[in-house]
């Protein structure tokens, strides 16, 4: 008897031994960069987590935020493009709480401009932030619970392990070359490629109007076009907007935000205008208070490029109905440098009332 509580105590303190020895690991090399930037450092791809150790590691004066339909920017076009030093932050599939949230994070670390491109569908009902399952507020915030999880997860002890094997001379090359195809997360070594298309994408090949006719046959199907307005409800979506965004906004009036209703194609709301009529009324009704509110803060410069047709209307700018190719995100850039399609607060509902005629007067060519 004596004998099996020895070797479950020795077994005990291996297993301690080993938990602690993984986290001495993970805090040595940090992958995350969450106590210290590394100019050796590997990103992930998954920004929900990278984007806490890019706010502590990284130096910016502009944060540029938004979801899939900003995802691909590169921070060095933005920079160039801009004139600035940014921090992309951009989260696929995020809503108004989260992309509030980690923007005020960025704030507080020095931002003192926010690029946000914002659609309508971040305002849908979610969780409250302190209860989001998606986003860890603690590991942001580095509480004890947010460094303890980090420290004593499996999953950055396996990347620490990587990254030591990575540091090493003779492995450094072959391991980094290989770092895509394996199991790993933080395998990209420029912050400028997180969740960037290749330099090399077939733009033809990714963006056609076959793809876009086909996505837009496929949510206008009967059998699927009840999820267009899936999430969607006017009073929900007009309370977050005032809670996330104009909360934001006026907590920072030295902070300048640029704001801008992506170009989707028309494809979106002839989809829903044929489809889902009541989701359509609530995105024009939920855009034409937001446009009216935003409008009116001084630090805000709103930007609608919903109404440009010879963007919007050709087809072959898009991989489905809403996501734009990087030929078009070198013209957001652009038209964000300009102004040319600000929207004057004098007049805030022109491109939207653009907006309607054109839905109104589109008929698609099957």
């Amino acid at each position: 008897m004596q004998g099996t509580f020895t070797h479950i105590r020795q077994l005990l303190l291996a297993s301690i031994a080993c938990v602690l020895g993984a986290a001495v690991l993970t805090y040595a090399v940090d992958p995350l960069q969450l106590f210290r930037s590394s100019r050796s450092a590997f990103y992930s791809d998954d920004t929900r987590v990278q984007n806490a150790g890019l706010i502590r590691s990284q130096s910016f004066d502009t944060v540029f935020m938004g979801t899939s339909l900003a995802i691909h920017f590169r921070q060095s076009d933005i920079d160039r493009v801009l004139g600035v030093h940014s921090l992309k932050l951009a989260m696929t599939g995020s809503n108004s709480r989260q992309q509030s949230f980690v923007m005020e994070q960025a704030i507080d670390r020095g931002a003192k401009r926010v690029i946000w491109e914002m659609d309508d569908f971040i305002f849908v009902d979610a969780a409250d932030i302190e209860a989001d399952p998606y986003l860890s507020v603690d590991l942001y915030r580095r509480t004890t619970k947010g460094i303890a999880s980090y420290l004593f997860s499996a999953a950055m002890a396996k990347e620490s392990l990587f990254a030591l094997l990575r540091s090493i001379p003779p492995l450094k090359q072959p391991l980094t070359q290989a770092a895509p195809y394996l199991p790993v997360t933080f395998a990209l070594a420029d912050v400028d490629d997180i969740y960037a298309l290749p330099r090399n994408v077939d733009v033809a090949r990714d963006y056609n109007a076959n793809k876009a006719l086909a996505s837009f046959a496929y949510i206008t199907a009967p059998s699927r076009s009840r999820f267009l307005g899936e999430g969607y409800g006017y009073e929900a979506m007009v309370r977050h907007f005032e809670q996330d965004a104009v909360g934001l906004i006026t907590r920072h009036p030295d902070v300048t935000f640029d704001i801008y209703f992506p170009p989707y194609s028309i494809l979106q709301f002839v989809a829903m205008r044929d489809a889902s009529p009541e989701t359509l009324k609530i995105v024009l009704d939920l855009t034409a208070v937001i446009a009216q509110r935003l409008t009116q803060l001084p630090n805000v410069r709103l930007h609608d490029f919903r109404a440009i047709k010879a963007v919007t209307h050709d087809l072959a700018n898009y991989g489905d109905v809403i996501h734009h190719s990087p030929v078009v995100d070198a013209k957001v850039l652009s038209w964000l440098a300009s102004g040319e399609y600000r929207v004057d607060a004098s007049n805030p509902l022109a491109s939207l009332d653009a907006l309607k005629a054109q839905v109104e007067a589109y008929r698609l060519e099957r």
